[in-house]
C-alpha cells in the first residue's frame, strides 16, 4: 500500500502538472481532482490485470440506458483501503478530505431506481469477483438539474462535465463507427474503475460518447454559412446530450430510439470483437463465452442488432444465429404499467436502421409460425407477437429473443406470469423467474453510515458482514440490551441532526432533529402517491388547527423528488407538495409540531444524507404497481421502519423482520381488482372524516397554482377521471383513511424509543436478503452461468 508521504507527494505533482501553480495556490477543487487522479493511478495495473483475465472467461455484459452511480472518490478510497491514508495526507497539506469530498459533483448518469440498481449491482460484481462489465451512454448533461422556484419545479442542465471528470478513461483507440440511415457516428469509450471491498479485482463500465465522422463541413464554414456547417455536429451531440429525452413529440421519440441503437450497437461491436481476438474467428460459440443482460427494455434492441451483426457481417446461417441469440439475451423486467412497456412506431426504425426493421419483421414472422404450431389462435397471435398496430413491442421482442425474464420481487414475478405476460408464461414457463432486488451494504451502509457500520463490525468481531450480510442474523439477541439500543439511537440522533444542518443550510428551513423524520425519497409518479402523504399531512395540520391542545407526535416531513418535463399531474403534485409546505411551516400555530420539506434536486449525495437519518420509509405505492423498490431496502439497512402498501418488496420486508416491526397497510394484491371493481372515489370524498376539506384545497382558494389549472387538473383526476382515465386510478382516497390510522400508530409507537429502537434492529439484521450481493449470486448461478475470476496479489 501506498504510504502517506508517497501520496502526499504525489498530490503536490499531480497538482501543478494539473494547473501550472504551487499547491499553495490550489484550490479544494484542484486537490479533489489531484487525489482522484491518484486513485487511478493506483488501481491502473489491476484494472488491466483484470480485463485481459475476464476477456479468457464466460463473461456478463449488462446493458443499462442508466447508471446511477454517486460520487466515486470516496467510495474508492473506501474500497482500496486508502482511505486513512489519504486523509491524513491530505491532513498535512492543509485540508480535510470530507471538504475534498463535496468538490465532486454526482456523475449525470442516471436517474432513479433503475440506475442506482445497476450501479449496485456492478459494485457487488467487482467484490465477488465475477467477470461483469456494464454498458451505457456517457450524458453531457443527465437527466436534469431540479430548482424549485415559487413551489414549481424547473429544469436546468445538470452541466457536472464541465471539467473533465478524472474518474471516466477516454479508450479513443477502440471508438466503433454507429451507421444509421441519415447519419454516420462515432461511439468513442469511456471507461469508469469499478472497485469491489477487499478484492485486487477491478471492473469496468463503458460509458459511450458520440463523436461525428466529420468535425464539420469546412466549406460551408469557408462560405461563412457558420450554422449549417456545423449542424451534423450538432445532431451527433444531440445522441448523448440528456437521459430520457421528451419523447411527446415525433422528433423526441426518434432521438430515444437513436440513442438506444447507438449505444447497445457499439457495445455489440466491442463484445464480438474481442470474443474473436480471444477465441478466433468462429462464433458459433459465442454464446459459450458470452451473456447479456437487457436492464428493462431500452437495450432491447440489441436483439436484432446481434442477428444483423451474425448474419450481414459474419455470413452465418439465420437459425444458428437465432439459437445464439436468444442463448445470449437475458431481460429483466422492471414494470407492468403499460405505457412504461415501450412500443417504437414502425416508421422511426424504418427511417433510421431500415435493415434492423426487416429483421425484425423477419422475428415476427417467424414468432407467428412458432405460435400458430403451438395452438395459437389469430386474436393470440396478434396480442403477443413483436409487430402489431404498427409499432414495435420492445417487451414482448424481448421474452421472444431471450432465454430468461425475470421479474425484480417476488410479488411482481408472479403478476408478471399471471397477468401482464401470461400468455408468454403459458409457452414459456422455463423462462420466467425472480431475482429480488438489492442494494450494496458497502454504500449504503458503510460509506453512508460509518457510525452504524462500525457499530455492527464491533458486535459481530469483524467487517465480515459487508459480503456476507446474513452474518448479521446472529445479533438478534441484541435486541434486548437496552445499552445497544440506546447506541443505536444515538447514532440515529447524530445523522438527524446532520441532516437537520444540513436541510437548514441549503432548505432554509429550521427543523426540529428531535421530531420523528417521515421520508418519501423516490421519482415523482402518480402510482408512487406522494399525493395520498400530502393529503394526510394536510388532515394533520386542519386537525391540529381545530384542537391546538392535542397531544402530537413532532414530525417532519420530508420529500425529495423529480417529476419527467413533459409529466404536468407530477409537476402539479410537486407544487401542491410545496404549498403545503407553506402553510404548515409558516403557521405558529403548527410549525412547533410539523414541519414540511421538499429537498430540490435528488441526487445519491443527497440520498446518503436522508437514508441513515430517516425513522420512517414512506413506500406506498399502488398495490401492484410497484414492482420492487430499492429505497425500501436501503431505509432498511438504516433501521428505518417501514411505512407501505403490500406492494412490491414491502412484502419480503415485513416477512425477513417481522410484519410486527414495520406498518404494512391496504389491500392485498390479489384481492385488489376486486376491490378496485365497486370503487367509487366520490365515496370516500363524502364519507371519510376529513378528506373532503384537504381534497377542496385544491379548487377552493387555499392554495395558489399561478393560474395554471394544475390544482384542478389534480382535483378532476381524483374524482371525475377523464374519457381515457377512470377517476382516483391509483387509489389516493381509497386508502387514505387506512393509511392515516396507520400513520396515527407510527406516531404513537414511536413515544416508546427503546421499543422502536428494537423494531429498527430487527430491520437492519434481517436485511440481509436484500444486498445486492445475494441478488447477483442469484443472476451469476441461475442465469448468467459465470463463475469468480480472482486475481491474487502476485498476479
Amino acid at each position: 500500500m501506498i504510504s502517506t508521504q508517497d501520496l502526499k507527494n504525489k498530490l503536490i505533482v499531480f497538482v501543478k502538472a494539473e494547473t501550472g501553480q504551487s499547491p499553495e495556490n490550489a484550490t479544494a477543487n484542484d486537490f479533489w481532482r489531484a487525489l482522484s487522479r491518484v486513485v487511478i493511478e493506483q488501481l491502473t495495473e489491476r484494472w488491466e490485470k483484470t480485463e485481459e483475465r475476464y476477456k479468457k472467461e464466460r463473461q456478463t455484459h449488462y446493458f443499462s440506458a442508466e447508471f446511477l452511480e454517486g460520487r466515486s472518490l470516496l467510495n474508492n478510497l473506501i474500497n482500496l483501503d486508502l482511505h486513512k491514508v489519504a486523509a491524513q495526507a491530505v491532513a498535512e497539506l492543509g485540508y480535510d478530505l470530507s471538504t475534498l469530498e463535496e468538490e465532486e459533483v454526482d456523475p449525470g448518469l442516471g436517474n432513479g431506481g433503475l440506475g442506482r440498481l445497476a450501479a449496485c449491482f456492478l459494485d457487488s460484481c467487482a467484490t465477488a469477483n465475477l467477470p461483469v462489465r456494464g454498458y451505457g451512454i456517457l450524458y453531457r448533461y443527465g437527466l436534469f438539474r431540479q430548482e424549485i422556484e415559487q413551489g414549481f419545479q424547473k429544469e436546468y442542465p445538470d452541466a457536472w462535465m464541465e471539467q473533465p471528470y478524472p474518474f471516466v478513461v477516454r479508450r479513443n483507440q477502440q471508438k466503433v463507427r454507429i451507421h444509421y440511415q441519415d447519419l454516420e457516428v462515432y461511439a468513442v469509450p469511456y471507461d469508469m474503475p469499478v472497485t469491489g471491498f477487499a478484492t485486487e479485482n477491478i471492473n469496468t463500465l463503458r460509458l459511450w460518447k458520440a463523436e461525428p465522422a466529420q468535425e464539420f463541413d469546412f466549406n460551408l464554414f469557408n462560405s461563412q454559412r457558420f450554422d449549417d456547417a456545423v449542424i451534423q455536429r450538432n445532431r451527433v451531440n444531440d445522441i448523448c446530450r440528456v437521459l430520457y429525452p421528451n419523447d411527446s413529440s415525433y422528433d423526441g421519440k426518434v432521438l430515444r430510439v437513436r440513442q438506444q441503437y447507438f449505444f447497445v450497437s457499439a457495445s455489440l461491436q466491442t463484445i464480438v470483437a474481442d470474443y474473436m481476438q480471444h477465441h478466433g474467428q468462429d462464433l458459433s460459440h459465442f454464446a459459450d463465452y458470452n451473456t447479456i443482460q437487457l436492464n428493462d427494455t431500452h437495450p432491447v434492441i440489441a436483439i436484432p442488432e446481434l442477428m444483423r451483426i451474425l448474419t450481414d457481417e459474419h455470413k452465418m446461417d439465420w437459425q444458428d444465429a437465432w439459437q445464439i441469440t436468444c442463448r445470449v439475451f437475458a431481460y429483466t423486467n422492471h414494470t407492468i404499467m403499460g405505457e412504461a412497456l415501450e412500443k417504437w412506431e414502425v416508421g422511426i426504425f424504418r427511417y433510421l436502421f431500415p435493415r434492423i426493421m426487416q429483421i425484425i419483421e423477419r422475428i415476427d414472422g417467424q414468432f407467428r409460425e412458432e405460435a400458430r404450431q403451438r395452438g395459437l389462435n389469430e386474436d393470440q397471435l396478434q396480442h403477443l407477437a413483436p409487430l402489431g398496430d404498427g409499432h414495435i413491442r420492445m417487451a414482448w421482442l424481448a421474452v421472444y429473443g431471450s432465454h430468461s425474464v425475470n421479474g425484480v420481487a417476488a410479488m411482481h414475478t408472479r403478476i408478471l406470469q399471471q397477468e401482464t405476460m401470461r400468455d408468454f408464461y403459458r409457452l414459456w414457463p422455463q423462462r420466467f423467474n425472480n431475482k429480488t432486488n438489492g442494494v450494496t451494504p458497502r454504500r449504503w451502509l458503510r460509506l453512508c453510515n460509518p457510525e452504524l457500520a462500525d457499530l455492527l463490525t464491533e458486535l459481530s468481531g469483524s467487517e465480515a458482514w459487508l459480503t456476507d450480510m446474513d452474518r448479521l442474523q446472529a445479533l438478534h439477541p441484541y435486541a434486548s440490551d437496552d445499552s445497544v439500543m440506546r447506541r443505536l439511537m444515538a447514532i440515529k440522533q447524530r445523522n438527524k441532526d446532520k441532516l437537520a444542518r444540513y436541510i437548514g443550510q441549503t432548505a432554509h428551513c429550521e427543523i426540529d432533529p428531535t421530531s420523528l423524520f417521515d421520508v418519501q425519497i423516490k421519482r415523482l409518479h402518480e402510482y408512487k402517491r406522494q399525493l395520498l402523504n400530502a393529503l394526510l399531512i394536510l388532515d394533520d395540520y386542519f386537525r391540529l388547527k381545530e384542537n391546538p391542545g392535542r397531544v402530537i407526535q413532532p414530525s417532519t416531513y420530508i420529500f425529495a423528488a423529480k417529476a419527467a418535463p413533459g409529466y404536468f399531474r407530477a409537476k402539479a403534485i410537486i407544487k401542491f407538495i410545496n404549498e403545503v409546505a407553506l402553510l404548515v411551516n409558516q403557521d405558529p400555530d403548527t410549525s412547533p409540531f410539523m414541519r414540511v420539506v421538499f429537498l430540490p434536486n435528488y441526487n445519491v449525495s443527497k440520498a446518503e444524507k436522508l437514508f441513515p437519518a430517516a425513522d420512517v420509509s414512506e413506500q406506498i405505492s399502488t398495490v401492484g404497481m410497484e414492482a420492487s423498490g430499492t429505497g425500501n431496502m436501503k431505509f432498511m439497512m438504516n433501521g428505518a421502519l417501514t411505512l407501505g402498501t403490500c406492494d412490491g418488496a414491502n412484502v419480503e420486508i415485513g416477512e425477513a423482520a417481522g410484519y410486527d416491526n414495520n406498518y404494512i397497510f391496504g389491500c392485498r394484491v390479489e384481492d385488489f381488482p376486486q376491490t378496485k371493481g365497486y370503487y367509487n372515489p366520490q365515496w370516500q370524498y363524502q364519507n371519510i372524516t376529513g378528506l373532503r376539506r384537504c381534497v377542496d384545497t385544491l379548487i377552493d382558494g387555499t392554495f395558489n397554482d399561478a393560474g395554471t389549472g394544475m390544482f384542478r387538473d389534480l382535483y378532476h383526476g381524483l374524482l371525475y377521471g377523464s374519457d381515457w382515465q377512470p377517476a382516483d386510478p391509483y387509489y389516493v382516497l381509497g386508502d387514505f383513511d387506512e393509511y392515516r390510522r396507520t400513520r396515527q400508530r407510527v406516531q404513537r409507537d414511536y413515544r416508546d424509543q427503546l421499543a422502536w429502537a428494537r423494531k429498527c434492529w430487527l430491520n437492519i439484521i434481517n436485511s440481509g436478503n436484500f444486498s445486492s450481493d445475494r441478488t447477483i449470486r442469484d443472476y451469476a448461478d441461475e442465469i448468467w452461468q459465470i463463475e469468480p475470476a480472482a486475481l491474487h496479489p502476485e498476479t
